[in-house]
């Protein structure tokens, strides 16, 4: 699924053509998505202007003059500026049309994605009043972590992607910061030292401002705002590679589920 960095690329990319401009008419196909689409959508959004793009967590804000749009891409959706002459495809479920001409499309194949309104400060909205720092901020640092680990005995790996401690560390990024700093992703939360998580941290934010300059992680589904996909998957050193000689040590990389998701590490390199 889109994480983090797909996610920012995306805001990025579609920011410039959109902030600004004035919405026309939105064009609901599906509104059958993880949420129903609100239905009062046609009514509210016609006449406003969007005034700002912002992110928080894996959800894309689009602040209005009246409200907040709240969308997040799920497992396989995606964002395109298109114009008003494409036809929409099987998994083409709303359009945002805008008086220009210019049409947000939002795709999902999945319909794992979802879309949401609210009139309050969208920190405050049920789905993102409870989560965890920004991994990319001063708040999230090897202290921070350190300190809220304390008594937990979860996996490590299980512990960062958990988005109430740290928003935005899918499976992808969980596996390439652990094995960054040397740590076996089943190690004991409560039992890595803080010398240890202040690593991690360095080696999540690496990772994450990597995955960022290279325009995100191109697996099955991500595009970004251009249609375009992302080309950090060229620099995964462990996910993915399953098998394959360690980077480092050249040892086969092994392959276990932790927390039901699919971990690729080093019995070498990872203690």
């Amino acid at each position: 699924m889109p994480e983090l960095p797909e996610v920012e690329t995306t805001r990025r990319g579609i920011a410039p053509y959109l902030q600004g401009e004035t919405i026309q008419a939105i064009i609901v196909r599906e509104s059958r998505l993880r949420w129903p689409v609100p239905g009062n959508l046609q009514e509210k959004l016609p006449g406003q202007t969007i005034k700002k793009i912002s992110r928080r967590a894996k959800y894309i804000i689009f602040q209005l003059d009246m409200g907040y749009l709240i969308l997040h891409l799920g497992m396989s959706g995606s964002l395109r500026i298109i114009t008003e002459q494409q036809s929409a495809g099987k998994h083409d479920h709303v359009d945002i049309v805008f008086m220009s001409g210019m049409v947000l499309r939002f795709r999902d194949p999945r319909r794992f994605g979802s879309i949401h309104w609210t009139e309050s400060k969208p920190e405050g909205h049920a789905l993102l009043k409870s989560l965890g720092p920004e991994p990319l901020s001063d708040v999230f640092s090897g202290e921070y972590l350190y300190n809220v680990s304390r008594g937990r005995n979860q996996s490590v790996k299980t512990f960062i992607m958990n988005s109430r401690i740290v928003v935005g560390i899918g499976n992808i990024y969980a596996c390439e910061a652990l094995f960054a700093a040397g740590i076996h992703p089943q190690r004991r939360a409560g039992n890595i030292s803080r010398p240890r998580y202040e690593k991690l941290v360095s080696a999540v934010k690496e990772v994450l401002q990597l995955a960022l300059a290279s325009g995100g992680t191109t697996l099955r589904d991500f595009v970004n705002g251009r249609g375009e996909p992302g080309y950090f998957r060229h620099e995964l050193k462990v996910y993915d590679r399953a098998g394959l000689p360690c980077v480092m040590c050249q040892t086969p990389l092994k392959l276990q589920r932790i927390g039901q998701r699919s971990t690729v590490y080093c019995g070498r390199c990872q203690h």
